[in-house]
């Protein structure tokens, strides 16, 4: 799941904003955003995520994904 998030969120990075505190706002569009969802919300069954809205818990799960798919200096695939 990590790979597949990694390899979608790559292809569009292109022209990708970042905010002030290094957050990345990035346009995924349809059909990689529907499987990039699908991605999110079986990460966050299997992660245990939970959030009060579907938007938070796919954040929450995103936050999990990225670390594990490399995109963060705590990626377990940077080892």
């Amino acid at each position: 799941m990590a790979e597949e998030t990694r390899r979608l969120l790559s292809r569009h990075l292109a022209g990708r904003e970042e905010d002030a505190d290094g957050t990345v706002l990035l346009d995924v569009p349809y059909p990689d955003a529907a499987v990039v969802a699908m991605l999110l919300d079986v990460a966050a069954e299997c992660f245990g995520e939970r959030g009060e809205s579907v938007e938070e818990t796919r954040q929450a799960a995103l936050e999990t994904l990225l670390q594990l798919a490399g995109f963060d200096e705590e990626s377990q695939l940077n080892r």
